[in-house]
């Protein structure tokens, strides 16, 4: 654990719970890609650092969860080093609670406050600020997190954060994290025809071949988008369709999968609706969800006799001085039934 592995010429990565990235800038500078999960990961990185006499110039946070952010108060105290996050990423990495605030939908009850759904806050600016090294490349990622980006190396390794789940993961746990379906398949499409010289993503292992575990990951996501509407049904509640996920999968309910697996279960319902193959309404003060039927809206061939009799009632509908009479009006009537 925490072994430092090499990339490319000029990249390594710390095989640990979520990946960490090394990218040597030259003379004994240092930046990272994320930081670790907690003050214990900042420690080891530092142990790293000291041992290869290497000076950290910064933190690229890929996005502010808390497994990737929660080295940074830790390091960004022992070496002064900048921190870097992009977009609605930097608030949630100063203002770290906004995570769990988010996933529960109000404010976290004390379950939730952990230091897996909750780091410690961190001085961060954006990917924009002139101190940022301009020889990285970020690569969005959108779909996982608010704003994720990846990042690009000068020697062709690329660090492409949580938009891939290894297969295992995807076997064990079925609902991985995510915040927007949408996104998130276009960034696999996206990420299935990219070419690096070595793919290291944060919960996977570092390949050259990115594109078979992208397509495993896209295909897993249209199986769980079955699987909701299944759930859905004829029309059942969140809560209802959230029981059914868990024991369909073999999950066991605590406050932390609740909120992970709940906030997911969301965004795919939000998904199926916005794309209509959902339906939701108000029913008895309950939000109820369900499967959207394509209603067969195919006609019988009508008769001869009604055809005729459609073409003589419009005959006589264009005649003022005809007066309607009772057999159009069924033959009307018989055809639009």
């Amino acid at each position: 654990m925490y072994e430092l592995v090499r990339a490319g010429a000029q990249s390594w990565y710390l095989d640990c719970p979520a990946k960490i990235g090394v990218w040597e800038a030259g003379e004994g500078a240092v930046y990272l890609i994320d930081s670790g999960g907690d003050k214990e990961a900042g420690r080891k990185v530092r142990q790293l650092l000291e041992k290869n006499r290497w000076t950290l110039r910064g933190i690229i946070n890929t996005h502010s969860n808390a497994d990737h952010i929660g080295g940074n108060q830790y390091l960004q105290r022992q070496t002064g080093c900048r921190v870097f996050a992009g977009g609605i990423n930097g608030a949630f990495t100063r203002d770290p609670v906004l995570e769990p605030s988010f996933l529960y939908g109000g404010y976290p009850c004390g379950p939730l406050r952990h230091k897996f759904l909750l780091a410690q806050p961190s001085d961060a600016v954006g990917f924009d600020h002139p101190d940022f090294p301009r020889e990285l490349e970020l690569v969005p990622l959108p779909g996982h997190f608010f704003d994720m980006a990846g990042v690009r190396c000068p020697d062709g390794t690329v660090f492409l954060a949580d938009c891939l789940s290894s297969e295992k993961t995807l076997e064990k746990y079925g609902f991985t994290f995510l915040y927007d379906v949408a996104a998130y398949l276009d960034t696999l499409r996206m990420v299935e025809k990219m070419e690096a010289g070595l793919f290291v993503p944060s919960h996977a292992e570092a390949t050259r071949d990115i594109a078979p575990l992208a397509r495993i990951n896209r295909e897993k996501v249209e199986e769980l988008a079955g699987a909701v509407l299944d759930l859905a049904g004829e029309g059942h509640s969140f809560e209802d369709i959230l029981q059914g996920a868990f024991d369909r999968y073999g999950l066991a309910m605590d406050f932390q999968q609740y909120v992970l697996v709940g906030s997911t279960i969301r965004s795919y319902l939000s998904w199926l609706l916005d794309t209509g193959r959902a339906e939701a309404e108000f029913t008895d003060n309950r939000l109820v969800w369900r499967r959207k039927i394509e209603k067969d809206v195919r006609m019988e061939q009508p008769s001869q006799e009604t055809l005729a009799a459609l073409l003589e009632g419009k005959r006589l509908a264009r005649d003022p001085a005809v007066k309607k009479h009772d057999g159009v009006d069924e033959a009307l009537r018989e055809l639009k039934s």
